[in-house]
């Protein structure tokens, strides 16, 4: 498979990566089991899914062990993603952006990944307490001292800004703006989706003039878009859907337009595809420098969704999708 560069590392080009963050945190905690999720890793790395993309947080720090596991015997097949700047409390998440902090926990996930070197160190939060340069400038010092190949920012968290008129990714430029000025930055993560497009007014033209790379958040619009879920059906209290403005039962019946628009055009491309390959595929067609990174735990759905770098969508159905309903939330 054609490969292109981000940072000191590459990637295969129309690849679909791995999120790793549901295997132990944030979804459906009563059905994590570690041994499934160690097999998904490993057939995701077997189907050419090598972008593995986890956070100390994810547990906190399980996710990394787990990740560590595979890597310990299959490292040279694996393009390591992690993440710094958020810790996790009882109730709460803060942000950590203090250079001697960073320093500590990057040498705390290279010990937990049980490897020397992250392919992708990715800031998962500014400290609004640190100036953001002084964060990076750490980051850039790991990178120098070879204990990482390139370095990635996270978009800012902003539904919010929704209201105000700004647009959803300007306080993400304004920071890519001024960390560019530290050290380079190789790729941007936030999110994109049939259902959250917002990242092509703005984003991911910034990257694209630049040559960063992009990685697609919830491309399946958090399990939505996979048409594998019943409105009512219910998330356990700790499911970071329960919470979520779109996942309430009025909610999923009224983007239910949505995963009809993907089903339809998966029906035009044979029985066996299914609206997660056609979202995907959607993902894939934004541009060469976009690599949607879908979570799960489960070998059969790493299997659908490495599958999805194999569908081409045709200008008639990107039109079509084009032309879907936007999501509606609770807040609509």
């Amino acid at each position: 498979m054609e490969r292109r560069t981000i940072g000191a590392a590459a990637l295969a080009v129309g690849a679909v990566g791995l999120g790793c963050m549901p295997m132990n945190w944030a979804y459906s905690t009563s059905r994590h089991r570690g041994a499934e999720s160690l097999r998904a890793v490993h057939r995701a790395l077997d189907l050419g899914s090598t972008l593995l993309d986890t956070a100390d947080m994810y547990g906190p720090f399980t996710n990394e062990l787990l990740l560590g596991r595979v890597l310990k015997e299959r490292r040279a097949d694996a393009f390591v993603s992690t993440k710094v700047g958020l810790l996790v409390g009882d109730q709460h998440i803060v942000a950590n952006g203090r250079p001697g902090y960073v320093r500590r926990a990057c040498d705390a996930s290279l010990r937990r990944l049980q490897t020397d070197v992250i392919d992708l160190y990715q800031l998962h939060r500014a400290d609004p307490e640190v100036p953001v340069e002084e964060t990076w400038g750490a980051m850039a010092e790991l990178v120098r001292a070879g204990k990482v190949r390139a370095l990635g920012l996270c978009a800012v968290g902003a539904r919010g800004r929704r209201r105000s008129g700004a647009r959803l990714h300007d306080g993400t430029i304004r920071q890519l703006e001024r960390v560019q000025q530290v050290f380079p930055v190789s790729a941007v993560q936030a999110e994109l989706s049939v259902w959250s497009p917002q990242a092509l007014e703005s984003l991911l033209p910034w990257c694209a003039e630049r040559g960063v790379g992009f990685l697609a958040a919830m491309p399946l619009g958090n399990g939505f878009l996979t048409g594998t879920l019943t409105p009512g059906q219910g998330f356990e209290p700790d499911d970071v859907r329960a919470r979520h403005p779109r996942f309430t039962a009025e909610m999923m019946a009224a983007n239910q337009p949505i995963v009809a628009g993907l089903r339809r055009t998966a029906a035009r491309h044979g029985e066996d595809v299914t609206p997660a390959q056609v979202a995907l595929a959607w993902v894939l067609a934004q541009g060469r420098h976009v690599i949607p990174v879908p979570g799960t735990k489960q070998e059969r759905w790493v299997a659908e969704n490495a599958h999805a770098a194999g569908l081409r969508l045709t200008p008639d159905d990107l039109t079509e999708l084009s032309r879907l309903p936007p999501a509606r939330g609770s807040w609509d």
